[in-house]
């Protein structure tokens, strides 16, 4: 299994649709389905997007019963900054480079369980293996999966440190534009300053992050918004005449669909009544739902007993919430180390070793019908 995950490591699936000119994931995924056909489990890949597919095996127990997905994703985020991104290197009980954490640890935690269970088949049920493409972007992998693959429980082996994750946030895009008159710096009468009518928006945004922490959900915690793009003006001595500001917001359960939207509506309609020259408009780009795994599935506690851990909710979004939205309870669990998207990205290898032993026991669990 160490040797699987040296292997994908030294596999470069970068997303190109993140990074121009990435290497995509046809290259892991034709890796990882001969990994699975060497063990006699027949493997299919299906294009998530043109070139860039997923990878799906199903191992049979000998008679029926319920169906465990394990969920991971293989492709990752870009490598600037780094020396050897992918050169695998083991040091002091980590394994070193791009994915290694996020995700080919628990990749290869699925390839061991697919490994155990081929050599000591399940009495019954079945284990779907779900490998997908772009999770780092727009997951159409996971939902390109969901429309043709399905399963009674999940698990996403995302890195979780072993603690299993029983829920996350979701997130929202939101572009607000604000316009100004452009016109010479010294004809102050002529000019409105778009940048500056976007520090009224930024402001409110301020403002209403800061009322969040009155209303947090009982497990997911507070939700949050900050601004994370801003672009405005033409060169120093012109009034800028536009200022766009990209916004993330970060949502918890029972929050309405595109909440994030009409708060910042209801501050661009304030402004507006406290300035005639005051114009702008906001747009939701993007939005992930956010996901708690049913209160009464057996999964997390039957987890919990294969693995000895907690139960918490993952700061981070997951391709658990399109599992879960196609009817799949899910959990989220995985291997742990430290550098998720930064220049020294470890997995602890141990916890590889755990996350297959107690994904084993799971599926026994699960499977052969102590559900």
């Amino acid at each position: 299994m160490i040797d699987i995950l040296r292997d994908l490591i030294a596999i470069n699936s970068v997303n190109p649709s993140l990074v121009p000119g990435g290497n995509g994931e046809a290259g892991i995924a034709r890796y990882i389905a001969a990994k699975l056909r060497a063990m006699r489990i027949d493997a299919v890949l299906e294009d998530a997007l043109p070139g860039r597919p997923n990878v799906v095996a199903v191992i049979e127990g000998a008679s029926p019963g319920p169906s465990l997905m394990l969920c991971g994703h293989s492709d990752t985020v870009g490598v600037e900054g780094m020396a050897a991104p992918f050169d695998p290197v083991e040091r002091d009980g980590r394994m070193y480079g791009r994915g290694s954490q996020d995700m080919k640890g628990g990749i290869a935690a699925i390839l061991g369980v697919a490994q155990a269970l081929a050599k000591e088949p399940l009495r019954k049920g079945s284990v779907v293996i779900a490998i997908v493409a772009d999770e780092e972007y727009k997951s159409a992998g996971a939902e390109a999966l969901v429309k043709t693959w399905s399963a009674d429980a999940a698990v996403v082996c995302e890195a979780t440190d072993l603690t299993i994750g029983i829920g996350h946030k979701g997130f929202e895009w939101v572009e607000v534009t604000t316009e100004g008159v452009a016109a010479h710096g010294s004809r102050a009468d002529d000019g409105v300053d778009a940048i500056a009518h976007m520090g009224r928006v930024l402001v409110g945004l301020e403002q209403l992050d800061r009322s969040f922490a009155a209303r947090p959900h009982p497990l997911l915690g507070r939700p949050s918004l900050h601004a994370s793009l801003i672009h405005g003006g033409r060169e120093l001595s012109t009034y800028p005449d536009r200022c766009t500001l990209e916004v993330e917001r970060r949502t918890v359960e029972g929050e309405a669909p595109e909440i994030s939207l009409r708060e910042t509506a209801a501050i661009l309609d304030a402004l507006r009544a406290e300035d005639p020259k005051f114009r702008a408009s906001a747009r939701c780009t993007f939005t992930r739902s956010p996901y708690v795994t049913p209160r009464e599935h057996p999964l997390p506690q039957l987890l919990q007993r294969a693995a000895k851990t907690e139960l918490a909710a993952m700061t981070f979004w997951t391709d658990a919430a399109i599992l879960g939205a196609a009817g799949i309870p899910t959990v989220i669990f995985g291997p742990g180390g430290e550098g998720l998207h930064g220049i020294d990205e470890y997995v602890r290898i141990d916890e590889v070793f755990a996350c297959r032993d107690a994904l084993v026991a799971l599926a026994r669990m699960y499977c052969e019908g102590e559900a």
